[in-house]
């Protein structure tokens, strides 16, 4: 079976499932397992996929997304061009176990998508959350700061980590956020986790020096963290870690731990 996969998440999806050898083409941003994505041809830029050149792949399926906005510029392109596809777009965590049970009866790969899927099905049992639980801003976007809302798997883990996001509540998949709010949310950490930028190049001080967050018990303390957004912002496996990667921030936070850099 020959496989596009457009975005990150689902070209990490298939080959998790172990169908990494059906993979004939993925979008410019897919850069894991790096073995695999290197030597494939690319099919444009995760907002800006060229439909000729997926065309010209010759796939059985290509695996869409519709998990930012723009996603349905791509989605639309691919099913004028008559293109066989699957669509995901969760936000949260049962939706990627669902997605990922979906791409599996695609690929014929039912029995891998069950046991990844179980893992995140282990995790879905309604958690107590108390007066303890700790807020942290989680930032897709430096500036104008961006924050995820409701519709987003991100508030699943932070609460998971014993964490959660002051936003929650907000019916939205992101928002952006000021200075006032933020100072109102009083997060006990900052997690940057900037979409489609290199962990190495986040910076801590593009934080720190923001007019009105002196005060911010993050910046005060200095917890502001580096949690790359193929662990937060990529709807496949690896939000597994990103959720103990997430309770480490949580628990140096409430226990006074080893601050951020």
């Amino acid at each position: 079976m020959r496989i596009v996969a457009h975005t990150c998440s689902n070209t990490e999806i298939v080959c998790a499932l172990g169908r990494a050898e059906w993979l004939v083409g993925v979008d410019d941003h897919s850069d894991h397992p790096e073995d695999v994505v290197s030597a494939l041809p690319r099919i444009g830029a995760d907002l800006d996929v060229d439909v000729d050149r997926i065309r010209a792949l010759a796939p059985d399926l290509v695996i869409t997304s519709l998990t930012v906005p723009g996603h349905e510029r791509c989605v639309e392109r691919i099913a004028d061009a008559g293109l066989p596809h699957l669509v995901t777009q969760p936000t949260s965590l049962a939706g990627v176990a669902e997605d990922i049970r979906r791409i599996g009866a695609a690929l014929d790969a039912r029995h891998e998508a069950d046991t990844l899927a179980a893992r995140f099905d282990a995790l879905l049992a309604p958690a107590a959350t108390t007066s303890a639980d700790v807020p942290v801003l989680v930032e897709w976007w430096p500036k104008p700061v961006i924050v995820p809302g409701r519709r987003s798997w991100v508030n699943e883990m932070l609460r998971l980590a014993g964490g959660y996001n002051p936003w929650e509540a907000e019916d939205t998949e992101s928002l952006p956020v000021n200075a006032e709010a933020v100072c109102r949310a009083a997060p006990a950490a900052v997690v940057m986790s900037w979409c489609g930028v290199r962990e190495e190049k986040y910076r801590a001080e593009v934080v720190r020096r923001r007019d009105g967050w002196a005060e911010v018990p993050a910046i005060r303390e200095n917890r502001i963290h580096a949690v790359s957004e193929a662990w937060l912002g990529r709807p496949g496996p690896r939000l597994l870690e990103g959720i103990e990667r997430l309770r480490t921030i949580v628990e140096q936070a409430r226990l006074g731990g080893d601050p951020g850099r």
